[in-house]
């Protein structure tokens, strides 16, 4: 496990550096990606997934605790650095989730007993909004299930220090306690996103526009606020949503809305 990544960061769509020369981001933090659509998200996140060394049409080089990786580090599949999380993934073994587990935990060298499996389970089944058994087949999950289980995986399981996270806005999971759970074991979370709850989650969000690094800004004081905020409504929607798909109805005294503080 290392302590951080550095961003040595290259040039835009037209050649031109970026105006972030420098960014360095540190185990346990969470930065979001942001911009327009063609602005440039994808490509930092491929560059940081390749572990670039001035390679990719970027020019940006990744290094390692100050250090360019290792060869074995940007090309051998059992020593990846990154797991990425994304709005479409999705099983494609028959098998049951237990046994899914069992076999990813092995084949990382864990000792695999059934308080690992419980753990996996509980927190799947604490983001997913309809409880996942360890017997239900992979396939037959639905994508929130599909994701909420991944989350747990990789958190739990993987390795893998960084975590990549593109768009996730609605799949169907809670979102900030996904977060919560990367976070926790010391991983660096980078989030692709056009939802502002999720931007405002992270401490720090870098700003992509024309294929470049624009900007780095730091979460505010009032943004603190405002996320605060925003979550509370999303937990209202959530509450009503799950009340809707059980066949509940809504009563408006369970509604909730902030008041600016």
């Amino acid at each position: 496990m290392f302590s951080k990544i550095s961003i040595l960061t290259g040039y835009d769509k037209k050649g031109q550096a970026e105006a972030v020369e420098y960014l360095e981001i540190n185990a346990g933090e969470i930065y979001s990606i942001v911009g327009f659509t063609g602005s440039g998200k994808t490509q930092l996140i491929s560059d940081i997934e390749q572990m670039a060394q001035g390679d990719s049409v970027t020019g940006r080089r990744i290094l390692i605790d100050g250090k360019a990786p290792e060869y074995t580090v940007r090309y051998n599949p059992e020593s990846k650095l990154v797991a990425q999380l994304s709005q479409n993934m999705n099983f494609a073994l028959e098998m049951p989730v237990r046994d899914f587990l069992i076999m990813h935990a092995e084949s990382r060298g864990l000792e695999v007993s059934e308080n690992l499996i419980e753990e996996i389970m509980k927190t799947a089944n604490s983001l997913a909004g309809e409880r996942i058994e360890d017997t239900d087949i992979l396939t037959r999950l639905s994508g929130g299930q599909s994701r909420a289980l991944m989350i747990a995986d990789v958190a739990i399981i993987s390795n893998s220090p960084i975590i990549l996270v593109d768009e996730i806005e609605n799949a169907g999971i809670d979102r900030r306690k996904a977060m919560d759970v990367l976070t926790r074991k010391g991983k660096i979370v980078l989030i692709v996103t056009h939802d502002p709850q999720l931007a405002l989650i992270g401490s720090k969000r870098i700003v992509m526009s024309n294929g470049g690094i624009a900007d780095i800004v730091a979460l505010s004081d009032e943004e603190v606020i405002a996320e605060r905020m925003i979550n509370s409504i999303t937990e209202m929607l959530f509450v009503a949503q799950n009340k809707i798909r059980s066949g509940q109805s809504i009563q408006l005294s369970e509604l909730t809305f902030p008041e600016a503080l």
